[in-house]
């Protein structure tokens, strides 16, 4: 995937940066290597599709690697055993043939004369049907070899087995090399729809703390007092409505702006401007704390209304709020918080009106806003807190359902999880990044 410029190579990716995969649906997702190009500078221009860094062993493309191998596999166990059972089944043969030959001689006799035919001559006759039927079943066997032969080819089975390893460990230096590295948003890919489950609001997600092995899913249904998570196994699970428990929380929620992070649930408490802090293990708050003047109860919502004032959100760089206050006059404030503490670390003022904003998430430090949480919907706004500068860009979506009330970037997954009228939605994000490395 890189070019030699000097002593240095200079990579430049467009990444579409999937998920799920074996998670999540969709032939699109995975690996997916282009051919280079060089820019008019001269520096290698290259175009590549790549998952979550952590499911690379979900990947799609990787487990075609794996499938390949272990087909190559199974076919050489396939030869050896056709081989094996032909040569049985041939000597088998070779040794009934002066039998056989008696058979035929008696079977004429037993034509000419129907009498003769008794009880043990029809036990010969049996054994003679049984030969023919061992004779079908060679000439299957030597089809299915020659099936398998033309299936091969001239492979070597080793050289094709060594062949595929090293593509697989060319793929995964190559997600090595781009680890946790942040990119910007460049476009949302065409909807995913995963489940269509609960009332027209609400929200769903999985843990977006990196790295995480935590496969469950939560599920959060409604904007209004409500108390109940369901929580899923994995995304299976979640996908067909199983194998789930129900926590009920001590303080009911308000607004749609829930995160998971490393193994708590984060939310706003109805009618407050208070964060909560819920530990799905031991069921208990762990803490709570006021986020200083923020607005809440529909002070300050999302374009949708649902009382969204608050919205709570994590990415690759930690926990994040979105908000806003009177001081601000409404304009939309970024907040990254302790996710021991919950205080306020740093904030920064977009100067973007949060009532003409439809949702808004956080990818790499950067805040990106939608126009609307209707039909015809786009990326409008984004807002980076590493220069404290903003921009407005044009990145449509796809609003399948026409009325999104949650959407939020996870980075574990590196997609977007959206609820969108009873629908729960995935979108995969495509970011540029500039990777640069020695030798």
């Amino acid at each position: 995937c890189c070019c030699h410029v000097g002593s240095v190579n200079i990579c430049l990716f467009f990444l579409s940066l999937n998920k799920l995969q074996g998670l999540y649906p969709g032939s699109e997702e995975g690996w997916q290597v282009y051919s280079t190009a060089s820019d008019p500078d001269g520096r290698c221009v290259c175009t590549v599709v790549a998952p979550a860094q952590n499911l690379c062993k979900r990947d799609p493309r990787s487990r075609q690697l794996r499938v390949l191998t272990e087909q190559v596999q199974n076919v050489s166990q396939s030869l050896e055993v056709v081989d094996l059972r032909t040569s049985r089944d041939l000597q088998y043969v070779r040794e009934s043939e002066p039998l056989l030959r008696g058979v035929d001689g008696r079977l004429l006799s037993y034509v000419d004369n129907p009498r003769m035919l008794t009880p043990k001559n029809l036990q010969i006759m049996l054994f003679c049907y049984s030969l023919g039927a061992l004779r079908a079943e060679l000439r299957n066997l030597t089809l299915l070899l020659a099936s398998i032969q033309d299936q091969v080819g001239a492979y070597d089975y080793e050289e094709l087995q060594q062949r595929v390893l090293l593509l697989e460990s060319r793929l995964h230096g190559c997600m090595n090399k781009l680890g946790t590295s942040c990119g910007r948003l460049t476009a949302v890919s065409s909807p995913i729809t995963v489940r269509a489950s609960g009332s027209r609001f609400g929200s769903w997600m999985t843990d977006a703390m990196i790295p995480s092995s935590d496969s469950r899913v939560w599920s959060m249904d409604g904007y209004y007092k409500g108390r109940r998570v369901m929580e899923f196994r994995t995304m299976a699970d979640f996908t067909k409505g199983q194998n789930f428990v129900q926590h009920l929380l001590p303080q009911p929620w308000a607004g749609t702006g829930h995160v998971v992070y490393n193994g708590s649930l984060y939310y706003n408490k109805h009618q407050s401007n208070i964060l909560v802090q819920y530990h799905f293990r031991s069921r208990t708050v762990v803490l709570q704390r006021s986020l200083s003047g923020a607005g809440y109860n529909n002070t300050f919502p999302y374009s949708w209304g649902g009382s969204s004032d608050i919205d709570l959100m994590a990415d690759e760089m930690g926990l994040w709020a979105v908000y806003t206050s009177i001081p601000n006059a409404g304009n939309i404030l970024v907040s990254r918080l302790d996710p021991v503490t919950l205080e306020v670390m740093q904030s920064w003022d977009t100067g973007f009106p949060k009532r003409s904003a439809g949702e808004a998430f956080m990818i790499c430090g950067t805040l990106y806003v939608t126009n609307s949480h209707l039909a015809g919907a786009k990326v409008h706004f984004a807002y980076h807190t590493n220069t404290s500068a903003y921009e407005y860009t044009d990145i449509p979506f796809h609003n399948q359902y026409s009325h999104i009330s949650m959407m939020d970037y996870n980075p574990r997954e590196r997609a977007l999880f959206t609820w969108n009228n009873g629908h729960q939605v995935l979108y995969n994000v495509t970011l540029f990044h500039v990777i640069r490395s020695d030798g």
